[in-house]
């Protein structure tokens, strides 16, 4: 019967961790940051929630933004986002932010690295599991979305694939016959420019 009650307790424990709302902060912040900001004296890392920062409304804009509704373990409102805000002296150089988005074999951690007028200076995914994660993970891949913003991203439909913006448009799939992963990253890349331009306004 012990054994029992504590089986019970111990299956508890694991349901709750498994609905636990998933963060995505870097594995090496102190080497990422250098990596990607070579000139930088350092940083400081803040936690937003779209639950503290304004509830039901803001998720409701976001989603309105982002052209699809939040679902699933990665996209509850309570999600802790990671926001890096690197600095050379007292000056803001850049930020680095990572989300998870749901991919065809698991969760993707996708990163965004901003410059200080939230333009994108490198992409990265810090987790992927996919059979063309080489080329998702290439230099060539990487390279197409530097120096976009919110704005190029802006009428994307995650839904249709569709956009109208000629920068956006032209970011090439390396596997045409994938249909999962690379939308789901060009998902995860606008949700992720939509979610920094609201972390960064509510500090003004």
């Amino acid at each position: 019967m012990k054994k029992f009650i504590l089986s019970l307790m111990f299956s508890a424990v694991l349901s709750a961790a498994s609905w636990a709302a998933v963060g995505c902060d870097l594995n090496d912040p102190d080497r990422d940051v250098k990596r990607f900001f070579p000139s930088s004296s350092g940083y400081k890392t803040a936690y937003f929630s779209i639950d503290k920062l304004g509830g039901e409304t803001l998720l409701k804009e976001v989603e309105q933004k982002l052209g699809d509704s939040f679902q699933g373990l990665y996209e509850t409102i309570d999600v802790p986002y990671t926001l890096y805000t690197i600095y050379k002296g007292e000056e803001i150089i850049g930020y680095i932010h990572g989300i998870n988005q749901k991919g065809r074999y698991g969760g993707l951690q996708v990163f965004l690295v901003y410059d200080e007028k939230e333009n994108i200076k490198n992409f990265y995914f810090q987790k992927l599991t996919s059979k063309k994660a080489k080329e998702l993970r290439s230099k060539e891949f990487a390279k197409q979305f530097i120096g976009l913003n919110l704005l190029d991203f802006q009428d994307y439909n995650p839904k249709t694939t569709e956009t109208s913006n000629p920068k956006a448009a032209t970011i090439k799939n390396p596997d045409p016959e994938d249909t999962v992963d690379f939308p789901a990253t060009l998902r995860a890349v606008k949700k992720n420019l939509i979610l920094v331009n609201i972390f960064l306004a509510s500090r003004k």
